[in-house]
Order: C-alpha cells, then structure tokens, then sequence
C-alpha cells in the first residue's frame, strides 16, 4: 500500500471526526484535498525540487494523529518562560496544532478590529474574516504537503489587522510539541493585513519531551497595499523532530516583507517558501540561516515570482554545516513578461567544516524583461585558513577562533532582523549553538 493510500484511508475513516473538531471554511476544502493528495501524492526526491530531500519517507512510520481534539495538559506558566530583556511580545500558544489559551498569555488589548488567536475560531465566529482567504494560496495542485495539511488540520492560528492599523508590540506564537506518543501534527497560520496595516508575528517551535514528532505547516500570507510585515520562523527542536513548512506570501502594491527562516537546531526539515508581487512597488526581504551538525537535515527552497513592474527582492541565505549533516537550497526568481524596472538579488553562502558535511545549492534566474537588475550566486567553502592562523598566532585558542569565524559568518544574516531585541537574542542562541550547548531560549524549562 502506498503512503498516500494509508493517509487517504486514515481520512475516509475519521472524516466525521476531523470535520466535527473544526470549522465550515476548512471542511469546505477537504473534498479538493482528498482529490489532489490521490492524484499527486507526497513530495518525492524523484523530483527536481525534492531532489536531496524524501519527504515521502517521513510519512511511512505509523505516526499518532489527534483526530479527537483530546487536550494537552500544560503548565504553560511553568512550561516556557521567555526572560530575553527588551523583548516583550504578545504571546499565543499552539498545544501540538491546537490553539491553546493559556492565563500566561499576554492580556494587552489589541486594537480594535484585529483579531489574534485560534484560527477554527475566528472560523466559527468570524467567516468574513477566513472567507476568501484561507486556501486561496496554497497550492494543492501539485506533490506538496499543502493537500495533506489542508486534508487533515483541524485549527491552526489567524491573524487580521485591518486597515491602517499599526500592532506596535510584536506578536509571538510559540507551539509547544508534546506527546505520549510518536505524532503528526498539522498546523495552520493565516495572516492577514489590510491596507497600510503594520505588524511583527514571531514563530517558535519548542518539543517537551524526546518523543518523534512530524510536523506540517502551511502559512498563507496576504499583505495588502502599503501593509508591512515581518515575520520570523524559529526552529530548536531536536534531532527526532521532522518538519515540513510551505509559506505562501500574496503582495500588494507597496507593501513591505521580511521574511526570515532560522533553523538551529532540528531532525529534518523542508522549508518551501512562494512569494509572489501582485501589485507595483513591493519589496521583499527574504534570509535564511542554517545550523546543522551530527546527521540533521536542512533543505531550504524559494520561489519568488515578479509579476508586476517596479518591485525588488533580495535574497540571502547562510548554512554552517559540521559532522555528516547535508544542507540543500534551491532559489529561483521568476521575471515575467512586462515586470520591467525588477530589482532582485539572491545570495547562498555555504561552510562545511568537515569532508563528510555535504551542501546542495542551485539558484536560478529566469527573467523575461529586459529592463531589470537581477543577480544570483552561490558558494561553498570552509573557514578561511589565514583568518585561523591569523587569530591563533594573537593568542585566541582554536575553537574559539572557529566560533568567532562561524559567528561573523552568519552575522551578516542576523544583522538583517529588523526587531532588534530578537537580533540581539540570536546572536547569543547562535554562539550557544556554535559552542555545542542545547539551544534554549533563556528561562526557558520547556526545554531542558
């Protein structure tokens, strides 16, 4: 039996238990991703774009599936406690792929009109809000882990802000995995701004206990007319953990993106990002940075498609790789015919630091304008020798002559977050990494 026919029938069996524990808009979209799951199944790597990375193999262990929506005992007040100064963030938890309240929670109040929490509520409560946007992006007609995702997620998390409205305090969303059992997890985000609308949403994935977990995650993003946001998705799980991520970002005409993925510490994981300009004027910010040692996995691919004149994207992604861990990243950027004035610029650096680690890049341009300033490149490589012996011969012992190689190496990529309290917080989570320490936010006994 194949892996999407054990899926399909996990589906048929308990259809009226996943539609009972969510809401009209996801149950709406079942049927379609019932059909796309059967006729194009999971992600392979005899395909081009999952050429170094199987993800069809992480779905062939008989993983747990909360289908009944049974609740997950967590002291969050004792669970995870973030005490990095300055950063004061509005928190929101997902208990595996459930949202969670929690009395821990931040209680400001929220401007009116915005919405932040569970997305089967927002669902329930407010359709206008989910109607037309959720799975408007997704892209369920091809292999992919959207049909899968959108098969099987019961909630997830949703934020609204409407027109003209600023969140000055940046929004956190931290998912806590947690199981007595190896477990799927299907998770949902959907953000939405409106016209001119600002705001902050970062995301962390903490595991609680040693048991495996595979996650999915679709995030659809739509930002609206001079909207601007910036999002930040950050992985320290451990080595059981499997992770498959698409993000899906809609701009609009002047809107303003950062968008940055930091894996430091992970099983295996795929990231897939799509953005996509549908109005004049739009910039996008898109980096990337990569920890990975013993036998971990990271393979990172973006599609960024210039639809409209007059927009810019750059790209910049970083991987340090050590042991026998393998990187991948695939980028492409996509001019089409009339994107004139297009400026885009995409970068991958690369350091193995031992002859087992292994790095598979492929950037790719394709560009049908002629009036555009568009550049890619990529290389891989290990410390700079001299630099070493330069920092040696001055008294600064080997390995942390190393980490402070490795550290400037991927500073260029941490000087990017624009949310300076975070910056400020990975450089140190970094140099812990770097030094073989577990990387833990301060505080945090979640994850001890």
């Amino acid at each position: 039996m194949s892996v999407e026919k054990g899926y399909i029938d996990i589906f048929l069996q308990n259809r009226a238990l996943v539609e009972k524990g969510s809401a009209g808009i996801m149950n709406s979209l079942r049927d379609k991703a019932f059909d796309c799951l059967a006729q194009y199944g999971l992600p392979h790597n005899r395909l081009e774009e999952y050429l170094h990375t199987d993800v069809s193999k992480w779905f062939e262990p008989d993983w747990g599936m909360n289908l009944a929506r049974l609740d997950m005992p967590v002291d969050f007040a004792q669970a995870f406690k973030c005490s990095v100064p300055n950063l004061s963030t509005q928190l929101y938890f997902l208990a595996n792929d459930a949202f969670a309240s929690s009395d821990t929670a931040s209680r400001s109040i929220l401007p009116d009109g915005v919405f932040a929490g569970s997305l089967k509520q927002a669902a329930l409560e407010r359709p206008d809000l989910t109607d037309g946007f959720y799975g408007r992006l997704a892209d369920m007609d091809k292999p992919g882990i959207a049909a899968v995702n959108t098969l099987f997620a019961q909630d997830g998390f949703m934020l609204y802000v409407p027109d003209g409205v600023v969140l000055d305090k940046p929004l956190q969303l931290i998912t806590l995995l947690s199981s007595k059992v190896d477990l799927m997890v299907n998770r949902r985000i959907l953000v939405v701004l409106g016209r001119g609308a600002q705001a902050k949403l970062l995301l962390c994935d903490h595991a609680l206990d040693a048991n495996s977990y595979l996650t999915t995650q679709v995030i659809e993003v739509f930002a609206g007319q001079d909207s601007a946001l910036e999002l930040y998705d950050l992985e320290e799980t451990h080595t059981a953990n499997l992770r498959v991520s698409e993000l899906y970002v809609s701009q609009g005409a002047g809107s303003r993106v950062a968008v940055d993925n930091l894996t430091l510490h992970n099983g295996r994981t795929r990231n897939t990002v799509f953005v996509t300009f549908d109005g004049r004027g739009a910039e996008l910010s898109l980096n990337g940075i990569a920890v990975a040692d013993k036998s971990q996995h990271v393979d990172n691919m973006t599609f960024v498609d210039h639809r409209v004149a007059d927009c810019t994207s750059n790209e910049l992604f970083k991987y340090v790789l050590d042991d026998s861990s393998t990187g991948a990243f695939a980028g492409k950027v996509l001019v089409r015919e009339g994107a004139q004035n297009t400026s885009s610029q995409q970068t991958n650096r690369n350091i193995c630091l031992t002859r087992e680690a292994r790095m598979f890049t492929q950037p790719q341009l394709e560009i049908y304008a002629d009036d555009v300033k568009c550049s890619h490149g990529a290389t891989v490589g290990q410390l700079d020798d001299k630099a070493l012996f330069y920092m040696r011969q001055r008294g600064i012992p080997e390995q942390e002559a190393r980490m402070m190689l490795m550290l400037a190496f991927v500073g260029e990529v941490i000087g990017k977050v624009e949310l300076e309290p975070l910056r400020d917080r990975l450089y140190r989570l970094v140099e812990k990494r770097f030094r073989g320490e577990l990387t833990q936010c301060e505080g945090c006994r979640a994850c001890r």
